[in-house]
């Protein structure tokens, strides 16, 4: 419980703090957003959390209006196996998405579902309802908050299969602890930087 409550009080201080570092550049996002391609400047989706309940994740928009309804004409191109979908030369991403994903700004709104106590600083990425595909050993990652950052954004984000995602999901949760925290977090911004397995 004590460890708890002190993840709780490290997601807050961190999501606070980094709201308001990177206000000026989630302003100069939202032009970029709003000038470059028709439509919102956020994307919401729905997410799987802590016990399989729903939340609507944000995230800045990468993809052009309505780029949901174009996914299963890309289906037969998907390249990522398990419950994923992931297509490295996606038609639908618009050039400031591209550049947004690269440096995985487009993550920044998550720090409000932080704040909202639906996502954490670190644990294992939420995926989609319609595609969590949450059987089996997999079931085990949805016994902690989902996290803006985990060992999948650490180890090569989108190179992973589902297989390793999932065996390095369960490998945070059953050794979770403030220590391992702290280390995926250090490790989070040279990931960023070097943008391995981005896009």
């Amino acid at each position: 419980m004590r460890q708890m409550l002190i993840k709780r009080l490290i997601d807050v201080f961190g999501s606070l703090t980094l709201l308001l570092l990177t206000a000026p550049l989630a302003s100069v996002i939202c032009l970029a957003i709003a000038t470059t391609s028709p439509g919102g400047v956020f994307f919401r989706q729905e997410r799987t959390g802590r016990d399989g309940h729903p939340f609507v994740m944000l995230k800045f928009r990468t993809m052009r209006a309505g780029a949901d309804a174009e996914r299963a004409a890309l289906a037969a191109r998907n390249e990522a196996n398990g419950h994923l979908f992931k297509l490295r030369e996606d038609p639908r991403i618009t050039p400031v998405g591209r550049l947004l994903r690269r440096l995985s700004l487009d993550e920044l709104p998550q720090l409000i579902n932080v704040l909202r106590a639906e996502m954490s600083l670190v644990g294992p990425r939420p995926l989609p309802v319609a595609d969590s595909g949450y059987t089996g050993p997999a079931r085990i990652r949805l016994s902690v908050l989902p996290g803006l950052t985990g060992l999948w954004q650490i180890s090569g984000r989108s190179e992973l299969s589902w297989e390793e995602m999932v065996r390095l999901d369960m490998h945070y949760v059953e050794r979770r602890s403030l220590a391992l925290d702290l280390a995926i977090l250090a490790r989070t911004i040279p990931a960023v930087l070097s943008a391995r397995g981005a896009h």
